[in-house]
């Protein structure tokens, strides 16, 4: 067995009508040092320059599907069903990887076979111009356990990297959470979980809308129950409620 591990990992890109991101997150993607991706970009028949932009890039692309979806989750099952390394890394168009030795520094913090299930870390915010603007409020903790999200989504999608042999699709009935579901099942069955202590990703900083953030929210609270369950999941609403206002 070779000392040096080279796991390949499946990077995603989402694309819908993204002409004015996604180029960063392309570049992202190709100056990495470490070598072992398969690049997928996965668009929902866009209407724009999105297209233009990714057959600018094609030879460093694997796959590219263009036709319309069923949304966000449903293209991410299309791309998981693509994907043959060994981690899925899902990285929306406008965030990008942190700097072009990301990957390897990841590697280069994995002692030994077998490799863990699920691999994470940090999360930067930038603007537009790719500024950094903070650190994600919330943090990862140094030990992740499924039960860790009952105080929110502590590690950022983007940045929760998980193999695939243990992936399975996600909860579309979730039309603006089904990330936080996926995770949240991808940790009860993982069983070792890796630290990076690493910021991994840079998160474009838009904001959702606020309509759709009230409506994440209700899913969410949705998809605590049914993990959780109702006594614990209120419990804690009411500890976010009272540190907001403590917060203030």
């Amino acid at each position: 067995m070779h000392n040096r591990l080279t796991p390949t990992f499946s990077i995603i890109t989402i694309t819908y009508n993204a002409e004015s991101t996604l180029e960063e997150t392309i570049l992202s993607v190709i100056s990495q040092t470490y070598h072992h991706i398969e690049y997928i970009v996965i668009d929902g028949a866009s209407k724009d320059g999105t297209m233009d932009i990714v057959d600018r890039y094609r030879p460093h692309i694997a796959k590219v599907v263009s036709e319309p979806d069923k949304g966000l989750y449903d293209a991410m099952n299309k791309g998981m069903k693509q994907a043959t390394g060994d981690y899925l890394i899902f990285l929306n168009a406008g965030d990008s990887l942190h700097c072009d030795t990301t990957l390897q520094s990841i590697v280069n913090g994995l002692k030994k076979e077998p490799l863990p299930d699920i691999i994470y870390g940090n999360t930067a915010l930038v603007n537009r111009n790719r500024h950094f603007v903070g650190m994600r409020r919330l943090q990862p903790p140094k030990q992740l356990h499924w039960k860790s999200f009952r105080n929110g989504m502590l590690v950022c999608h983007q940045a929760f990297i998980v193999k695939r042999t243990i992936a399975e699709a996600y909860h579309c009935e979730y039309r603006f959470s089904a990330d936080f579901d996926w995770c949240i099942r991808m940790m009860k069955k993982a069983v070792s979980m890796h630290n990076t202590h690493l910021t991994i990703i840079d998160y474009l900083n838009e904001g959702l809308t606020t309509q759709n953030h009230k409506a994440s929210l209700k899913e969410r609270y949705r998809i605590m129950n049914r993990h959780y369950g109702y006594a614990s999941t209120f419990a804690y609403h009411v500890w976010f409620v009272l540190r907001a206002f403590i917060r203030r």
